[in-house]
C-alpha cells in the first residue's frame, strides 16, 4: 500500500470516529431535554435525531468546505508541503474525536466546533508558528464561552417566566394553554421556517433574501396558527377543578411543541456541525488527488452521507450519558421547561448567526436549560454539575490543541 492510500484510509477512519463522537455529544445534547422530560423515549429520540440529522447533513450540509475550519489558519503556509496539511487534518480529527469521546463518557456536553478549532490551532502552531494563526477569530471563539450561554439563559428565563405567569400560576392552566397555544405555534413555525429558508437551503438553490424568507416564514406561521386553532378543543375548562389533571394535560400539549423544536435543533446540528468531521476529510481527499492546497474544496456526496450516517451511529452507541446530563442532572425537566430551553436556544442561534456573532449551539442550549432552572429558583439547579460543565468548556481548546500537537509530531516522525 502506497503512502497516499495509507493517508486516505487513515483520514476516513478518523472522520468516522469524529462523526460518531459528534453524534454522541452534540446530537445527544440536542435531544437531551426531550428524553429528560419524557416527551420522547431514548429509542424515539434516536429515530427523530436519525431523520433530522441525516436530512440536515445530507441535504443542507455544505457542499463546498473551507480547507481550514473557521479560517483559524492560513492554508497558504502549506503550499510547499501539502502533505503536512494532510497530517494536520488527520491529527486534528483524531485529537478532537478523542476529547469528545472522553467528554461523552463523562457526560460532559462540549462544543464539537471548539474541539476541532482547538485541534487546528495546535497543529497550526507547530506547522507555521504563532503568526500563522488568526488570533482575532480564536478570540471570538473564546468570547462565545460567555456570550452563548448567557444569551441562551436570558431568553429561556424570560420565556419560562412568561409561561409561568400566564399558564402555570393560574387556577385554570389548561384553558389558558388553549388560548395561548396558537400564538406559540405561530412563533415556533416562524422561527424554524426562517432558520431553514434564509440561506439555510442554498445548496438546494433556495438562497433567498431575508425579506423573501421572512414573508415565507410568516405565511408558514399563519398556516400553523390556524391549524392549531382548528385542532384545539373549543370547550371551556372549568376553573379550579382537578388542577393536577389540568397540569398533566397542559404538559401533554407542550410535549408536541418540544418535539418540533428538538427536531429543528437536530436538523441544524446536522447541517452545520457535520462539517467538523467531513470538512477535514474533504480537504485531505482534494490534496491527495490534486497535490496542492486550495482555500475551498468541493464536498463529495459520499463524504456527506458517511458523516450523516456515522453521527446517528455515535448517538445510538455513546449518546445516553450526555442526554442524562442535559435532561436530568442540571435541573428537572418537563415538556414545558424543555420547550422553553429548546425554543430559546433555537431563537438565539438563529438571531446571533444571522448577525455574525460567535455562538455555540451546545453552549447556548446548556445556558437555556440553566435559564429555565433559574426561573424556577436557584435551589432547583445542580450547581456542581454546572461548574463541571464550565470547566470542561474551558479545557476543550487547550486539550485538543495539545492532543493535536502530539499526533501531528507522531505523523511527521512516521511519514516525514
Amino acid at each position: 500500500m502506497d503512502l497516499n492510500s495509507i493517508l486516505l484510509f487513515s483520514a476516513i477512519l478518523a472522520c468516522v470516529y469524529m462523526a460518531c463522537n459528534i453524534g454522541a455529544n452534540d446530537v445527544a445534547n440536542a435531544m437531551g431535554t426531550s428524553v429528560g422530560s419524557k416527551a420522547l423515549t431514548f429509542k424515539q429520540a434516536i429515530l427523530v435525531a436519525a431523520v433530522a440529522e441525516f436530512a440536515g447533513a445530507f441535504l443542507v450540509g455544505g457542499h463546498v468546505s473551507d480547507t481550514i475550519r473557521k479560517g483559524m489558519l492560513d492554508p497558504a503556509i502549506f503550499q510547499d508541503a501539502p502533505l503536512h496539511l494532510v497530517y494536520g487534518m488527520i491529527s486534528a480529527l483524531i485529537a478532537a474525536a478523542v476529547w469528545l469521546h472522553i467528554a461523552s463518557s463523562l457526560g460532559w456536553p462540549v462544543s464539537t466546533t471548539h474541539s476541532i478549532v482547538g485541534a487546528v490551532v495546535g497543529f497550526g502552531i507547530v506547522a507555521g508558528g504563532w503568526d500563522a494563526l488568526n488570533w482575532v477569530k480564536v478570540g471570538k471563539v473564546v468570547l462565545s464561552w460567555i456570550f452563548s450561554p448567557a444569551v441562551g439563559a436570558l431568553v429561556s428565563f424570560l420565556l419560562f417566566r412568561f409561561l409561568s405567569r400566564k399558564i402555570f400560576n393560574t387556577r385554570n392552566p389548561l384553558q389558558h394553554t388553549k388560548e395561548i397555544l396558537p400564538f406559540l405555534v405561530f412563533l415556533v413555525f416562524v422561527i424554524l421556517s426562517q432558520s431553514m429558508v434564509y440561506k439555510g437551503l442554498k445548496n438546494l438553490r433556495l438562497d433567498l433574501q431575508f425579506s423573501q424568507a421572512a414573508m415565507i416564514s410568516i405565511a408558514v406561521g399563519f398556516i400553523a396558527f390556524f391549524v392549531a386553532k382548528l385542532l384545539v378543543p373549543r370547550d371551556k375548562e372549568p376553573t379550579g377543578e382537578n388542577l393536577q389533571a389540568q397540569f398533566v394535560s397542559t404538559e401533554g400539549i407542550f410535549r408536541y411543541l418540544q418535539i418540533i423544536t428538538a427536531f429543528y435543533v437536530a436538523f441544524a446540528h446536522g447541517s452545520n456541525d457535520v462539517a467538523n468531521a467531513v470538512g477535514p476529510l474533504a480537504a485531505v481527499v482534494s490534496i491527495l488527488k490534486e497535490g496542492s492546497v486550495h482555500m475551498q474544496v468541493e464536498m463529495p456526496l459520499w463524504i456527506l452521507g458517511l458523516g450523516g450516517a456515522c453521527i446517528v451511529i455515535g448517538l445510538l452507541i455513546w449518546g445516553r450519558r450526555v442526554m442524562q446530563t442535559i435532561g436530568k442532572k442540571i435541573t428537572e425537566m418537563t415538556p414545558s421547561r424543555g420547550f422553553c430551553a429548546e425554543f430559546g436556544a433555537a431563537t438565539v442561534v438563529l438571531v446571533c448567526s444571522k448577525l455574525g456573532l460567535p455562538i455555540s449551539t451546545t453552549h447556548t442550549l446548556v445556558g437555556s436549560v440553566v435559564g429555565v432552572g433559574l426561573a424556577r429558583g436557584l435551589p432547583t439547579l445542580n450547581l456542581s454539575i454546572i461548574k463541571t460543565i464550565f470547566v470542561s468548556w474551558a479545557a476543550t481548546i487547550p486539550f485538543t490543541a495539545l492532543f493535536s500537537i502530539i499526533f501531528f509530531k507522531i505523523m511527521l516522525f512516521l511519514f516525514g
